[in-house]
């Protein structure tokens, strides 16, 4: 479905306004959503459309995913969140998983944000630069 810039602004100012100090009201979202079905304005379903997908990246933005070789201690996974916290700022999901293909140091996503410190990576790394 071609999505016209009409509908792409309408649903930006709709998925703003619910906006609540900057994160997504879950609520507000809710009730837009069905005002919006319920009236369907001309385009409703290429603003829902968009409005789903900024809603989408928005979710994806504010989720951090950390993998360890090892499962984390709890005092190192509160001074990750805390560091994290402090450079993407409040609202972050954190989902902790071990993954032992790592080996060894840790692999951070924060929405399309990747901060791969892990021993596999470093290796992968050498292994490029030999091959050269």
């Amino acid at each position: 479905m071609k999505i016209t810039k009409q509908a792409r602004r309408h649903a930006k100012r709709l998925f703003q306004a619910c906006l609540v100090n900057g994160l997504p009201d879950e609520q507000k979202m809710r009730a837009t959503v069905s005002a919006v079905a319920e009236r369907q304005p001309r385009g409703y379903l290429a603003i829902l459309t968009h409005f789903q997908r900024l809603a989408r990246l928005e979710l994806a933005r504010r989720k951090a995913t950390i993998e360890s070789a090892a499962p984390l201690s709890a005092a190192v996974r509160e001074a990750l969140q805390a560091h994290l916290v402090r450079r993407h700022g409040e609202g972050l999901r954190f989902e902790f998983l071990p993954n032992p293909s790592l080996i060894g140091g840790l692999r951070i996503q924060v929405g399309s944000n990747v901060y791969d410190g892990s021993l596999r990576a470093r290796l992968r790394e050498l292994e490029e630069k030999l091959a050269r």
